[in-house]
């Protein structure tokens, strides 16, 4: 039996990375065909290669589903919730609800893309219409190609490349849905999503409001009040510099187009914004240059891209390891991104870059210890970013940062929160530091740190390692992969 794109019957909406009713292209194209739908989400925690969802996506997730659900409910559309693996459970629910067409937005994970190919072929030979929609890119991975005809592996000219490509306008969010009632599914709750013993996520709430109508404030305010200063705060942890839309991004309760429109918008009528917006724009370039590496190349994620590389003499070192993590090394910079990510499920992307060269090339741990706990930790845990932007990092990836760029966590403090607000913050223990040795505790008189009430070793950490040394034994480890490679 094939397909029979005339038949009549329910629309099957299978929601997944694109939590939004606006700009939504599955579910215009589901209410264009004047059928009842049926807005699924799907809990699929069969994802290989260990990629389950982490702590912190979970309880986004169950925010921005509460957020999604009642958005709905004003349209007249109930938000079904199911669970298992999708495989399986969306050709049967499409034969459960007699549905004529199932569609989604397209996903580009590794582990997405065949699993979405097959259950386009089951559908099909079911005789059930399946069509999948752009909906989460500016420019779908494919459709972007050197003039060789290969894929890009440098961001310069990739974007180059995309950035005065048409981008479609965003759709409007339908007026009215008409849902199809009487099905039974989980309620949220069964799901366990948010934690409970203990509960961690107090920071999580405190800093954020899942969900499109807050996605669609947090852009407004950005570009009202911060987009023109992007290019020169960016880079300033101790300063609300950046959009903080990458969660929202990540769940698609915004999207890429969006973005872009609106931005371009205030551009028309801010002239000055101009430097402002190009480099926040360029950012929403690098994602879609994170997806176009990761669609090329699948192994992003797990295998190291640059071949000489996998020779690298990576540490076992369990007990640094985990005073990284905690936020325990002794290097405040280091230190105050892991505890923010750590009570808001974020970091700011300077200190991202702090605290991953500080793993990779300070401690010589592998890149994917560090992908692994973002993975866990991160509101907006992303596939492609994330093994990215590790492996950019450890200088094994594409365009990476040359691995002889290992971060001074000091003087990367003393340049980018140069009073020490972000520091004090996060690491109130050496708050009363004057701000010549806030970034280097170590090297304050003893009379200094009493008076800040400081005692290394028990008040504060005393640095893990010592940074010159780290960083000589790390050039030293990568010119004999230099040579193995020769």
């Amino acid at each position: 039996m094939t397909e029979d794109s005339t038949k009549k019957g329910p629309t099957l909406v299978w929601f997944r990375q694109d939590l939004r009713l606006s700009d939504n292209p599955a579910l215009v194209s589901a209410v264009e065909r004047g059928e009842p739908i049926v807005p699924l989400y799907l809990l699929d925690d069969d994802t290989p290669g260990n990629w389950t969802m982490g702590g912190a996506s979970r309880w986004w997730l169950h925010k921005s589903l509460e957020s999604l659900a009642a958005d709905l409910a004003s349209k007249g559309a109930q938000l079904l919730l199911r669970r298992g693996r999708a495989e399986d459970a969306i050709p049967a629910l499409a034969e459960e609800i007699g549905a004529a067409t199932v569609v989604w937005n397209r996903c580009y994970e590794p582990w997405a893309v065949p699993r979405d190919t097959a259950i386009k072929q089951t559908l099909k030979a079911a005789g059930v219409a399946a069509d999948s929609f752009s909906a989460s890119l500016l420019q779908e991975p494919w459709t972007v190609e050197t003039g060789a005809g290969s894929p890009y592996t440098v961001f310069s000219p990739f974007w180059r490349a995309i950035r005065d490509r048409h981008v479609p306008k965003p759709l409007a969010a339908p007026d009215r849905l008409s849902g199809l009632s009487g099905l039974s599914g989980d309620s949220l709750e069964d799901w366990a999503l948010l934690p409970e013993a203990p509960d961690w996520a107090g920071g999580l709430r405190e800093t954020w409001s899942p969900g499109e109508t807050a996605a669609q404030e947090r852009l407004a305010a950005f570009l009202e009040e911060r987009v023109a200063g992007y290019a020169a705060e960016r880079n300033r942890p101790d300063i609300e510099g950046t959009s903080g839309l990458s969660p929202y991004l990540h769940w698609g309760e915004i999207s890429p187009r969006q973005i872009w429109h609106a931005t371009l918008h205030h551009l028309s009528a801010e002239d000055k914004a101009e430097k402002g917006v190009w480099s926040f724009l360029s950012e929403v370039g690098w994602r879609d240059f994170s997806y176009h590496l990761l669609y090329h190349w699948p192994s992003l994620m797990d295998e190291t891209w640059k071949e000489n590389f996998k020779a690298f003499p990576w540490r076992e070192d369990p007990e640094r390891y985990r005073v990284w993590c905690r936020g325990e090394t002794g290097f405040p910079i280091v230190d105050a991104g892991m505890r923010q990510l750590w009570h808001t499920g974020w970091m700011h992307n300077r200190v991202r870059m702090i605290v991953g060269s500080f793993l990779i090339k300070d401690l010589m741990i592998h890149w994917r210890e560090g992908e692994r706990w973002f993975w866990d930790t991160l509101v907006d845990a992303d596939a492609a970013s994330n093994g990215a932007s590790w492996q950019w990092v450890a200088g094994c990836g594409a365009d990476a940062a040359p691995y002889f760029r290992i971060f001074n966590p000091m003087t990367q403090g003393e340049k980018f929160d140069p009073a020490g607000d972000y520091v004090r913050k996060w690491v109130p223990e050496v708050a009363g530091l004057p701000d010549r040795y806030l970034h280097r505790p170590w090297e304050a008189p003893d009379e200094v740190l009493a008076s800040a009430g400081i005692t290394l070793g028990e008040s504060y950490p005393k640095p893990i390692v010592d940074h010159s040394q780290a960083r000589e034994a790390a050039l030293a480890a990568f010119e004999k992969i230099k040579k193995g490679a020769a």
